[in-house]
């Protein structure tokens, strides 16, 4: 079934993801984008308020958007839907991701309209959250996503 922008509704929930926090991927992502002492180093990370070495905040929101879109090619159709996004609102690092967490998704949809300029396409914004294993609140942000709408 097609996930087109009028399929989707305000107020709807969904839940997905499993990915596994590797140190390793941490300290390679760090030396690359972010090579900040606690997140390529546990004897750095010990001396600072994280205590041990911590992924970059933006590994984690790449590691969100892995678990996303995993999510929406499971279904061919509503991958052929989602037409990327305008950008993301309020995005907030509660806590620091470690390796060896387990990450997860979940979102829900705040907002919709029709593009004015563009009638093949709808708006459609969403609180994002990303938990641990422990159920604990990791970080959050409200992508702004462009859906294709249904064919005539």
């Amino acid at each position: 079934m097609a996930h087109y922008f009028e399929d989707i509704e305000i107020g709807e929930v969904e839940r997905f993801g499993h990915y596994v926090v590797e140190r390793q991927e941490v300290i390679d992502f760090a030396s690359k984008y972010d090579p900040q002492p606690f997140h390529l180093s546990d004897e750095a990370a010990a001396k600072t308020h994280f205590g041990k070495i911590a992924a970059s905040g933006w590994h984690t929101a790449g590691m969100f958007m892995a678990m996303f879109v995993a999510h929406i090619q499971k279904n061919p159709e509503r991958q052929a839907a989602s037409l990327g996004a305008l950008g993301v609102d309020e995005l907030r690092w509660h806590r620091p991701c470690h390796p060896g967490d387990i990450l997860r998704c979940e979102a829900e949809v705040i907002e919709k309209s029709v593009s004015q300029s563009r009638p093949e396409m709808g708006i459609i914004k969403s609180r994002i959250t990303v938990f641990n294993q422990d159920n604990k609140r990791m970080m959050t942000l409200m992508p702004i996503a462009m859906w294709r709408t249904r064919p005539i």
